[in-house]
């Protein structure tokens, strides 16, 4: 990867795309394509950030429920006990597991892997704490 306008080429002949506006891509992570018997999906959202005006970052972000209806502690808690490659976060009125990857020298399988288990993650976490699958 080399820039923005690459990943995003990337994401949309990979994944499917379900809304885009300049800086970020909405995609539905089907965990199906993985497992056939799974027809659970996550919400994962594409965002382009800049660091210092000069470096091209994404961040891989998915909600997973609304922060007023979970007991804050024992989600970070369990995030801390069981995550890898995401951390949680409010953002507005949602909990949701971020991860952050530098685009300039970024390998396809330092973008999917992450992706991947940030998706597992907040699938898992989305049922534990929130009871379903809403995002």
């Amino acid at each position: 990867m080399a820039s923005w306008g690459d990943l995003a080429a990337y994401v949309h002949d990979t994944y499917d795309v379900i809304s885009e506006r300049e800086g970020e891509i909405r995609i539905l992570f089907n965990f199906e394509q993985f497992n056939e018997d799974d027809e659970r999906t996550q919400v994962i959202i594409l965002v382009r950030e800049e660091l210092d005006r000069l470096h091209e970052w994404v961040q891989i972000a998915s909600p997973i429920g609304l922060a007023s209806s979970v007991d804050l502690h024992a989600l970070l808690t369990e995030v801390g006990n069981s995550t890898i490659a995401c951390g949680a976060a409010i953002m507005g009125e949602h909990v949701v597991l971020r991860h952050s990857l530098p685009l300039s020298d970024l390998d396809i399988h330092e973008f999917t892997d992450p992706l991947t288990l940030l998706a597992g993650t907040a699938d898992q976490l989305e049922e534990q704490f929130f009871g379903g699958d809403n995002y």
